[in-house]
């Protein structure tokens, strides 16, 4: 990770050390796949539960920040930087947001049926509400490193 930040840091002229790391998910085989897409182009936006960042000690994300994307096995792909974060209730997301997140056949229908299942999944298992209008963190970003798929 250090050696992939480094050469990241030293190739841009990057002269801090300051980036989260993240995968994607809730497992491997659903982390290897979406970055993946992070990779090989579609996907240039997340989104995660307002709570997670609020309540379970995640970091918010800030525009400008850099992110080290990691897939299943912790290896890194990526650094993105943020480019835009916005708070709305879940049902409030658009069909633009939907088409950058780059998830399936990349329609608000199908990315909130798919984000219904997997937050209604967090939910069960974190024992919390979950509902329609549950605050969610749209983020997104672009793909500075490496060069050779940079947006």
């Amino acid at each position: 990770m250090r050696e992939f930040w480094r050469s990241f840091r030293e190739t841009c002229a990057i002269t801090h050390d300051d980036y989260d790391v993240v995968s994607f998910g809730d497992g491997a085989e659903m982390a290897d796949n979406l970055a993946e897409l992070v990779v090989s182009g579609p996907k240039r936006a997340t989104a995660g539960l307002l709570r997670y960042f609020t309540e379970g000690g995640e970091a918010m994300p800030r525009v400008g920040e850099h992110v080290v994307l990691i897939d299943g096995k912790g290896t890194p792909r990526c650094v993105w930087q943020t480019t835009d974060v916005v708070v709305k209730p879940l049902n409030q997301v658009d069909e633009k947001f939907a088409w950058d997140e780059g998830e399936g056949d990349r329609t608000l229908a199908s990315w909130l049926a798919g984000h219904r299942r997997y937050f209604a999944m967090e939910a069960e298992r974190d024992k919390f509400d979950f509902s329609d209008d549950i605050a969610t963190v749209c983020e997104r970003f672009r793909v500075v490193w490496p060069p050779e798929i940079t947006d």
